[in-house]
């Protein structure tokens, strides 16, 4: 299992769109990706699961994978909360 915490850069939080493309991002990988606000932890295989989170810019939250592939899975998740999130 890898839990990594992300501050979130977006001013904007996490919204549609990007709730989208990580959705699909998590669907090229077999293990199974969480992500974690406070108390509450959701699977991120819907993106009502995600919004129901409300993540605003500048919150922290935590991103838990557990599988066979989490490594690789590890990685292209890293890059979309340093890289790709700031863009959408």
């Amino acid at each position: 299992m890898i839990v990594k915490d992300y501050i979130i850069t977006s001013a904007q939080g996490i919204h549609a769109r990007p709730a989208t493309t990580l959705i699909r991002l998590t669907k090229n990988f077999k293990s199974v990706v969480s992500l974690k606000k406070g108390d509450k932890t959701v699977r991120l295989n819907s993106m009502l699961n995600i919004l129901s989170l409300t993540i605003k810019g500048g919150e922290t939250i935590s991103v838990i994978i557990e599988g066979d592939d989490e490594g690789s899975a590890a990685e292209a998740i890293d890059l979309f909360f340093t890289t790709q999130l700031k863009e959408l």
